[in-house]
């Protein structure tokens, strides 16, 4: 589909159909928003963000050197979701396969309606065609059909409209959406290139969370076939086909995928007592996630792997998600985003217990809360192997290695 216009739909607070806010062009290099008049004369309407894009008539453009506003893009496929469409439009994936082959209104056009937060993209002002694909799939059949297209093979149209669907569900690794008992899910695949059991130590991660007292999103590790899959609840849903307005904590920061190496958790913490509704509690929230990154050795944890609800005038945080423990060859590794404001990225709970005051903690609070996640992880490691089914030789790689690395307990 080649089009330069895409127009925007959002889903107001608790309504179940959405309607149309305004116009996407591609300007130049980038892409500009503008609200729909009917939009901004409407009696219930929000901004789609603040403060990039205010209840303003006319073109709203964002830096020239972004591809869009970070709110839309926070709707729009990622890596993966972009290579499924590109090998739909190609046929297949080769070596020379790049996602800059399309224009973001392509892939924004052609992916999946049912997306993270509430937006969504169509070719009509006046007219809400949803895009929810005809064909369905078992777990196996999507597992098998992600396989495939990452070999570079061709699939059928049935297993190509099956993994079409799950395009708009951000992240680079491979994924879908399924229903479970009128319940839509992320399923988050193994690969056939993992060099260590991936979804199995997200899995542990994500229960030992849950089991820390983290505002985590319920998850579950099933088989298919022999292989394995998360499956991650979704969050942004509410009663009666209600939608809830999401960004990332890229978009709060005002980076991009291109400058989010700059993305620290003390900017995000300015932000979150400036914007976030209960911010003494999401402050202690947000070092509680930073600790128990460190304790599992999540070092993907950049800015996009965080995200808020949006109501129009307030964030709050969402559950957590995207915990994964990254295996590592060296000892001392650094996070994704910095923890203090002097830019110490390294993944010790001293850093963290130093950064206390950026997080309005006390030293005693902070170190309290560092032994109780050190404890939980201590303690429940074992059931939590046992619950995904983790063998002995990758317990002993894992424990040690990506989780309680004694890396983390090193001090100056």
């Amino acid at each position: 589909m080649t089009s330069d216009t895409a127009y925007v739909w959002v889903w107001l607070p608790g309504e179940s159909e959405p309607v149309v806010a305004g116009r996407l062009r591609k300007d130049g290099n980038t892409h500009s928003f503008t609200y729909g008049i009917s939009y901004l004369e409407r009696e219930t309407h929000f901004p789609l963000y603040l403060p990039e894009l205010p209840l303003i008539r006319g073109v709203l453009r964002p830096d020239a050197t972004w591809e869009a506003h970070g709110s839309i893009l926070d709707a729009g496929p990622d890596y993966w979701g972009r290579r499924v469409i590109l090998a739909q439009h190609f046929g297949r994936l080769t070596g020379e396969s790049d996602t800059d082959d399309l224009g973001l209104l392509t892939y924004l056009l052609e992916s999946g309606s049912d997306r993270i937060g509430a937006l969504d993209f169509q070719a009509s002002p006046d007219e809400y065609v949803p895009r929810t694909f005809e064909h369905h799939a078992s777990l196996s059949e999507l597992l098998a059909a992600a396989d495939r297209l990452q070999a570079g093979e061709l699939l059928t149209p049935v297993l190509a409209d099956a993994l079409l669907r799950g395009t708009s569900i951000g992240g680079a690794r491979p994924k879908a959406l399924i229903d479970d008992d009128g319940h839509t899910q992320i399923a988050k695949f193994s690969s056939t290139t993992d060099t260590y059991p991936v979804v199995k130590a997200e899995g542990i991660a994500m229960h030992l969370a849950a089991q820390a007292g983290l505002d985590v999103a319920p998850s579950r590790v099933v088989a298919a076939g022999e292989r394995d899959v998360l499956l991650v609840d979704r969050f942004d849903r509410g009663d009666g086909g209600s939608r809830k307005m999401m960004v990332s904590a890229l978009t709060m920061l005002a980076l991009t995928p291109m400058n989010g190496h700059y993305a620290s958790y003390a900017d995000f913490a300015d932000v979150i007592r400036a914007r976030f509704t209960k911010p003494d509690h999401t402050l202690r929230e947000l070092f509680s996630r930073i600790v128990f990154n460190v304790i599992v050795g999540n070092i993907d944890d950049h800015a996009r792997n965080h995200a808020a609800f949006w109501d129009g005038s307030l964030l709050t945080l969402t559950p957590a998600y995207d915990i994964c423990p990254q295996p590592r060859s060296v000892g001392e590794v650094n996070q994704a985003m910095a923890i203090n404001r002097a830019g110490d990225r390294r993944s010790r709970l001293q850093v963290c217990e130093l950064a206390a005051d950026v997080y309005h903690l006390t030293p005693t609070e902070a170190r309290t809360i560092i032994d109780e996640l050190v404890s939980v992880v201590e303690t429940g490691w074992d059931d939590a192997a046992t619950l995904v089914g983790l063998d002995d030789l990758d317990r002993a790689r894992l424990r040690g290695g990506a989780i309680l690395n004694p890396s983390i307990f090193y001090r100056d």
